[in-house]
């Protein structure tokens, strides 16, 4: 074990370990540690203070097939490669101009009882690059973070990153966090298998407006996903005030989003649908997922749109949709409905899709005209082939 030292804020330290070997860092005050090699490693109440405001800015996204890891070296909190087992516990991380705690390839690691705040850097346009809160990336398994505050984190709060053809990132759980002004996704599960994203509370999401990455695409979330992602179940996490969308099941397949809720109160730019389907992705098309007494209000356009087939939509409440009340509103060509619909069969997302063998029943939708624009297909999607039934479709003025 080695000895427990202090170091100042501006601190960088690297320390190669063996298997077998046990780390642990307590009670000091932390730049940047890195922990490279196959240990245990285990840091407790440690308080993690960098230098954002004085941090080089404008550093790009890295490209498809190159680790975070190695493309943010510097400006991190707590950098973890290749560990056995990692513990992380009522620890504090501030100011971090990258990322607050970025683990890759890890075996198993667990993150409790911490803060973290005001941390992340922006790109040459002056939008967020992603930075600031968790990372597991390349295939970092038996995940936990758990019990944790995240604040003011400028690009995503906790997420999961794998490159494609690379090993996925799992089994794992994000329980209990809460998380408030968060500029991207307050959680994204990427390129992963065995989620649980259950009992999050997130509010203001897309915030500030001014740092979304509207160049790359880059559309808040409170729960987004990415890649190629099955065996996940997001359930009972609370969200109020997204500016984005809720859930977008980019890559999601074979599993589950079971009581939820979003609401809105206020007026969003970047307001969107409750819950989004895509096929980025592929290795994979949305198929077979379970959406069930999930509650959505104040949304700007509909509650979900839909692609693929197998799914069971069910007995969910949908209030005060399509706050925009666009006439004009269009994404693609040829579907006027599709931004205005209560929930929409489309044909395709980011590639062409089957969407087929639905069931879309006892649901309550309600908001602009959702009498008339309560369920809607594509072009090309024949109602015949998914059951819809016993939905309740009602305007009620917003």
């Amino acid at each position: 074990m080695l000895a427990v030292c202090s170091f100042s804020v501006s601190a960088q330290e690297t320390i190669p370990c063996r298997l077998g070997q046990e780390i642990v860092r307590e009670d000091v005050a932390l730049g940047t540690l890195t922990v490279n090699g196959p240990c245990r490693v285990v840091v407790r109440r440690v308080a993690f203070m960098g230098d954002r405001a004085r941090a080089p800015q404008g550093q790009a996204l890295p490209p498809f097939d190159r680790r975070f890891a190695d493309h943010f070296p510097a400006g991190n909190g707590l950098v973890l490669i290749g560990n056995a087992e990692v513990v992380v516990e009522d620890s504090s991380f501030a100011e971090i101009a990258g990322f607050a705690i970025l683990a890759s390839g890890v075996g198993k690691i667990r993150i409790s009882r911490c803060r973290f705040r005001d941390s992340g850097s922006r790109n040459a346009l002056g939008r967020n690059n992603t930075t600031g809160g968790v990372l597991l990336e390349d295939g970092t398994a038996h995940f936990v973070v758990e019990d944790s505050e995240f604040r003011g984190i400028l690009g995503n709060g906790v997420w999961t990153h794998s490159r494609y053809n690379h090993v996925r990132n799992g089994p794992g759980a994000i329980r209990r966090n809460s998380f408030d002004t968060i500029g991207r996704d307050a959680v994204q599960v990427g390129h992963a298998w065995g989620v649980s994203v259950v009992e999050n509370v997130m509010n203001r999401v897309g915030y500030p407006a001014e740092a979304i990455d509207v160049e790359g695409g880059g559309t808040p979330v409170g729960v987004d996903t990415a890649g190629n992602v099955d065996s996940s179940h997001y359930s009972r996490n609370r969200m109020t005030e997204i500016n984005g969308k809720c859930f977008d099941l980019d890559g999601f397949h074979h599993g589950s989003l079971v009581g939820n809720s979003c609401v809105n109160v206020l007026e969003h730019s970047f307001g969107h649908f409750g819950i989004v389907m895509n096929n980025t992705n592929p290795d994979m098309q949305p198929v077979g997922i379970r959406i069930e007494e999930n509650r959505f209000e104040g949304m700007r356009f509909g509650g979900i749109f839909v692609i693929g087939s197998g799914h069971v939509i069910r007995r969910n409440v949908f209030l005060r949709l399509h706050t925009a009340r666009c006439a004009g509103c269009a994404h693609f060509a040829g579907e006027p409905d599709l931004l205005r619909t209560g929930i929409y069969f489309g044909k395709r997302a980011e590639r062409a899709a089957v969407t087929r063998g639905n069931r879309v029943e006892g649901n309550t939708i309600r908001g602009w005209r959702m009498d008339r624009k309560c369920i809607g297909f594509a072009p090309g999607v024949d109602s015949k082939d998914n059951r819809v039934t016993g939905n309740e479709c009602r305007h009620d003025g917003n």
